[in-house]
């Protein structure tokens, strides 16, 4: 079974804090301001997917992993 695990390109992020503020749950800052994944099942899919569509560098995207 696959499941999607949501990361962070470190790269693109310009750690505006749209993700932490919308899914506290999952995204945090890490010590370089940029945005990261600290719990991937933090919060639901949904909530996790607004955080994507609402990010304004598209910098999170979903990982397929092996359940």
């Amino acid at each position: 079974m696959q499941a999607r695990i949501p990361y962070v390109d470190k790269n693109e992020c310009i750690g505006c804090g749209v993700c932490v503020e919308t899914v506290p749950g999952v995204f945090r800052f890490d010590g370089d301001m940029k945005a990261e994944v600290f719990d991937p099942a933090g919060e639901p899919g949904e909530n996790i997917q607004e955080a994507m569509d609402l990010c304004p560098v598209a910098c999170i995207h979903w990982r397929e992993e092996e359940a």
